[in-house]
């Protein structure tokens, strides 16, 4: 990272405003060089990287440098650590006030915490380059959104609900937040994993959340939804059942920040040269398709990893597998009604399905370098729905507009003052030069006595800037003849339409986790009412998940509605159907010194060499070593859980660990404990339940039987060889899991039929969606510069 200038970044000189133009060959633009310190020694192990200078510019930056001694703050040579006594013989006096090193020192310290985030406490970051292509400038001037225009971005993702500390694989929705550093200004594409929210009014905000936090008399329980405030709320808000629905499906424990799709939930305005408005809602979709973990992972994984998601993030860009989304939009006629297909634009709890409204590719975002320094960085990051440039703007979804208030406001005590756009995490790198004063923090050392507009003492500068040179104008807008009340649109009251359209478009198996989760969350509640009325809520939805539900509850089920609508289901919509890329995908490889090492020497190889990450797992650490070779161990079977894989290779019959303890790893009701070690035969117990695929080769098919496994289960897999169950196991990750395995029932008739199209992320259209609506498609031809709409 190059070293921090301490020149004001509003200044508008031109040497400086070329320097804080990042270069096509900026280190943000590489793989990150940074040591990687996680316990995950197959992702980011030393041998895969590439030697780091002992000196670095951020050192430079700080003052530092290996010839002189320790510096203080003010920079005066310090040579002592010790405490400063009065020596009085024949033994040392008082502690004496005047180590000024020492105050120094413990003052800072004691002042290093600040606030955290009220909520999106807890969040991981990264840099990366968003490349544009060009397909969008139909529809917005957006200069970074031209045809391979480069922006730097630094993107945050984070949990809502849980403080800084809590665990990274909670049931929470996911903020996606991405910051585009662009030459017209910052741009803050502020969003989450579900393209829905629990409310309709920003004035729900603070109620909606504190029903989620922690109880206030306990403090407890921590990044949890599975409680008495949160289901009173959203039991007796019906507004908020969708974005619950999907919080409740797997979409609300996805597997990794890579897997993630993003939305901006809101609609915005785009609008071109011309003038001319269309109205988008911003996507974001994964290169690696969207998963999501099983229950009972997530809760191991909460465990035995809290950073889970966190260190998945970090350890694939140190590894160089750079998790990539395109930004893709929805598009819509600007229309005094701002509605489509019915559907009120301006709802924020509602959606529009993507076979009414395709999701058209706009560019890719490509995350390629680790923060370094998370405080500097990823805590001191603030993002703001209203950092727009020229071509976005927003409209008049009234959650939006609370947002638009809330974001700067936050900052004032988390940050200390106004001033926060000044730290170089939030610095935009377009020139400004504006006439802000003072504060808190404030490190420009303004020059002028004449900081309004119009002025004759200061030349009358800064003059306003124009369109020509790249302002943000707002673009005129009629307001229709209305008055002013509190009340709520009657376009926003359908509450279950939507929420049913969901349910319907999942496959059987996500019903199943969708029925478990609710299942789960209303078992720990402790009224009575509350789990009632929940349960008349889900009668709207679909009556079987109520029944369901309600029996696992032990109480009556409620009574069905007298009529339902069908919509058309939306396979956009579920995560199953599709193949996907295994880039980056774990594989556990397990094995010992009795077995075969060049076989095992190919497999690693194989794996590698198809973009994923090999980790040999053993009963031993340090090296397994035969015929004079050695591989080394980077897991054993003191510190391997299943979470960490997405498949299970099995060499031969690994023999029990030296640390094995039968008595205390054996399942307890194991009458004839096997000679299996117990925590393999737990491993490979926990990869059949989750779904994973688990290859065996050289005699490994004697472990299955202990670990309650049938040999012929799917995705199970036996062969000769390493490598063809290596190829066999392959296959099946582009599923990611072998949901054969899960309850399944009768699959509806539209997945039978559409579900084997839908290759690598190809999005299913419906038949019979015959609406006489259209969206605005965007053209497909670079030299095109307005929108085309279908006749």
């Amino acid at each position: 990272m190059p070293s921090i200038r301490t020149v004001p970044h509003w200044t508008a000189h031109p040497s400086f405003v070329a320097s804080r133009r990042l270069p096509a060959t900026s280190s943000r633009a590489r793989p990150s060089r940074r040591k990687n310190c996680s316990s995950s020694p197959g992702v980011g192990s030393a041998a895969n990287r590439p030697k780091r200078e002992t000196w670095s510019s951020e050192r430079k930056s700080t003052g530092m440098n290996r010839n002189v001694g320790l510096l203080t703050r003010r920079y005066s040579p310090s040579h002592r650590t010790g405490i400063k006594i009065a020596v009085l013989p024949p033994k040392p006096g008082r502690i004496l006030p005047e180590g000024h090193h020492l105050r120094e020192k413990i003052m800072h310290f004691d002042h290093e915490r600040i606030p955290e985030r009220v909520v999106h406490a807890r969040g991981a970051a990264a840099h990366g380059v968003f490349q544009g292509y060009g397909t969008a400038t139909g529809v917005t001037k957006a200069a970074f959104l031209a045809k391979d225009a480069e922006t730097p971005v630094f993107v945050r993702f984070s949990t809502v609900l849980g403080s800084r500390g809590s665990a990274d694989t909670v049931r929470d929705t996911r903020g996606f937040a991405t910051k585009f550093y662009t030459d017209e200004g910052v741009f803050d594409l502020v969003g989450n994993n579900i393209p829905v929210f629990f409310i309709q009014d920003a004035i729900k905000f603070p109620d909606v959340i504190h029903a989620g936090k922690p109880h206030p008399d306990r403090e407890i329980p921590q990044a949890q939804s599975a409680h008495d405030t949160f289901w009173d709320f959203v039991s007796l808000h019906t507004e908020a059942t969708h974005h619950t629905l999907w919080n409740m499906s797997d979409r609300g424990i996805p597997r990794s920040y890579r897997t993630m799709e993003g939305f901006g939930v809101h609609t915005f305005r785009l609008v071109n040269a011309e003038g001319d408005g269309t109205l988008v809602k911003f996507h974001w979709k994964p290169k690696l398709g969207v998963h999501s973990l099983v229950w009972e992972e997530a809760q191991i994984a909460a465990g035995v990893d809290p950073d889970f998601h966190r260190r998945d993030l970090a350890d694939a860009i140190e590894a160089g597998a750079f998790p990539q989304w395109e930004l893709g939009i929805q598009t819509f006629p600007d229309t005094p009604e701002q509605t489509f297909a019915g559907i009120d634009l301006l709802d924020p709890t509602k959606l529009v399905p993507e076979e009414l409204a395709p999701v058209q590719p706009i560019g890719l975002l490509t995350l390629n370098a680790n923060p370094s320094n998370y405080f500097a960085e990823t805590e001191q990051v603030a993002f703001h729905v209203g950092h727009l440039v020229p071509g976005i703007d927003v409209t008049d979804d009234p959650l939006l507009q609370g947002r638009l208030f809330s974001y700067l406001d936050t900052q004032l005590t988390r940050l200390g003052g106004p001033n926060f756009g000044q730290l170089p995490i939030n610095r935009t790198h377009a020139p400004v030069n504006d006439m802000l004063r003072d504060g808190m923090h404030q490190t420009a050392v303004h020059r002028g006595v004449a900081p309004y507009r119009p002025n004759s003492l200061d030349g009358g500068c800064p003059f306003l800037a124009g369109a020509d040179a790249g302002a943000f104008i707002e673009v005129p807008a009629h307001v229709a003849e209305s008055r002013k009340v509190r009340e709520a649109l009657a376009s926003f009251d359908d509450h279950f339409r939507q929420p049913r359209l969901f349910w319907l478009s999942m496959t059987p198996p996500e019903r199943e986790h969708i029925i478990a989760a609710y299942t789960f969350e209303l078992g720990k509640c402790y009224e009575q009412a509350i789990k009632e009325r929940a349960l008349a809520i889900l009668a709207n939805i679909d009556p079987q998940l109520s029944d369901r539900v309600a029996a696992g509850l032990s109480l009556p089920a409620p009574a069905a509605p007298s009529r339902l609508l069908d919509p058309e289901p939306s396979l956009a919509l579920s995560q199953l159907g599709g193949t996907w890329p295994s880039d980056g995908r774990v594989i556990g490889i397990v094995t010992d010194s009795a077995t075969d090492l060049d076989g095992i020497r190919s497999v690693r190889q194989a794996v590698l060499d198809a973009g994923m990450v090999p980790l040999v797992v053993a009963p031993a650490g340090g090296t397994i070593a035969a015929g004079g070779e050695s591989i080394t161990v980077q897991r054993t079977f003191a510190t391997a859980r299943s979470i960490e894989f997405d498949a299970l290779l099995v060499a031969g019959v690994p023999g029990r660990g030296a640390d094995a303890y039968g008595a205390r790893d054996a399942q307890a009701a194991d009458a004839a404990p096997s000679a299996a070690d117990p925590r393999l035969v737990l491993l490979l117990a926990e990869a059949f339940r989750h779904g994973k695929a688990i290859g065996l080769w050289a005699g490994a098919d004697t472990i299955l039987s202990p670990a309650g496994i049938p040999a012929d289960a799917p995705g199970v897999v036996h062969s000769e060889t390493g490598s063809s169950t290596l190829e066999q196991v392959a296959q099946l990750l582009g599923a990611h899991r072998v949901w054969e395995r899960f309850p399944a029932g009768i699959w509806p008739p539209h997945w039978r039929t559409a579900s084997t199209n839908r290759g690598r992320g190809t999005p299913v259209s419906l038949s019979s969606c015959r609406l006489r609506c259209r969206p605005v498609f965007l053209s497909t031809s670079s030299s095109a510069s307005r929108a085309t709409r279908p006749s």
